[in-house]
């Protein structure tokens, strides 16, 4: 009978990529032994934003990657998922599998109905290649406009993939940072499908909440409901630092106050491109009542929101 893989413990930490592949210098690789969360998160819990990597000799990275993480397996995300409390997980392509997404598919297959997948696709994709991710657990794609992370990809493309999935019932998930809003605004406002941004849309924490460039987003969210989002990765925008994160919680707070019905939360694991202050996960989880205060706002983040997003077939 094999050992319980348990975060902290033996076959735990990883610091290497496995295969023909060299993980980045400075890389830094997920939380040793990250902590038991103190809040106990509602039952039904999912952890809504989350990764696989490889492990490459598995699952190569793709050849156009702009990193080269650690391996982060499936096995190493459900015993994450245990420790914190949650029950289930949404696993959002990594750009280092470009749009290779065997690796999603193979834990959501492994995941007894546990996961689900957000996958990243190109325009040539068959329609029995979408059909294969949706019969997976797949229920959504990824457009990246984050410059550093994936190379530019032409709207009327993109336009053209959102057309393609619509019929398939499922949703765009989009990341970009706050400063380029106003040049995708008006092309957010026009696909013709639900839209899920990542982590707020990366506002700037310095800043106001109630400020000019967060309003912009609001005012997306407000006018377009079919506008989700991700109140999630405070340990990305943080200036103030771990653990409270204390600049992050005003715009978190404000999102789950005025959209509760449209929020999501996840732990980013195993956290990309966190070269210099790998979070603790159980801090990440221990941050939720600070921007959802009541049971009832905890349950919809928490429970009921991804589950009618995610589950409802």
């Amino acid at each position: 009978m094999s050992a319980v893989l348990v975060p902290g413990g033996p076959g735990w930490a990883s610091n290497a990529a496995s295969g023909p592949f060299t993980m980045d210098a400075g890389w830094g690789a997920f939380h040793p032994r990250p902590s038991k969360p103190r809040f106990v998160v509602p039952p039904g819990a999912v952890d809504a934003h989350c990764h696989v990597f490889g492990p490459g000799a598995e699952f190569p990275y793709a050849p156009e990657r702009k990193y080269t993480p650690c391996d982060a397996s499936k096995h190493q995300l459900w015993a994450l998922r245990d420790w914190l409390g949650f029950e289930r997980n949404v696993i959002v392509q990594a750009t280092c599998h470009g749009a290779d997404n065997r690796a999603v598919v193979d834990a959501l297959r492994d995941a007894n109905g546990r996961a689900r997948g957000v996958a990243t696709v190109k325009a040539d994709v068959t329609d029995a290649e979408l059909r294969a991710l949706d019969e997976a657990g797949v229920r959504g794609v990824r457009f990246n406009f984050v410059k550093r992370l994936v190379d530019t990809t032409p709207p009327d493309v993109l336009r053209g993939i959102a057309e393609r999935v619509a019929p398939l019932g499922w949703h765009v998930v989009i990341y970009f940072e706050a400063v380029d809003l106003p040049e995708l605004y008006g092309f957010f406002a026009s696909l013709p499908v639900p839209l899920v941004v990542d982590h707020m849309g990366r506002p700037d924490v310095t800043k106001s909440a109630d400020g000019a460039e967060f309003e912009l987003f609001v005012k997306l969210m407000r006018e377009r409901p079919n506008v989700w989002s991700k109140v999630t990765c405070p340990d990305r925008l943080t200036k103030s630092g771990p653990p409270g994160h204390d600049d992050v919680v005003p715009f978190a707070k404000r999102l789950v106050e005025e959209f509760p019905d449209r929020v999501l939360y996840g732990t980013d694991w195993p956290h990309p491109n966190m070269k210099d202050k790998v979070p603790d996960d159980g801090h990440l989880v221990d941050w939720i009542p600070r921007i959802a205060t009541t049971a009832d706002a905890q349950r919809r983040l928490l429970v009921d929101n991804p589950m009618r997003l995610y589950w409802s077939r």
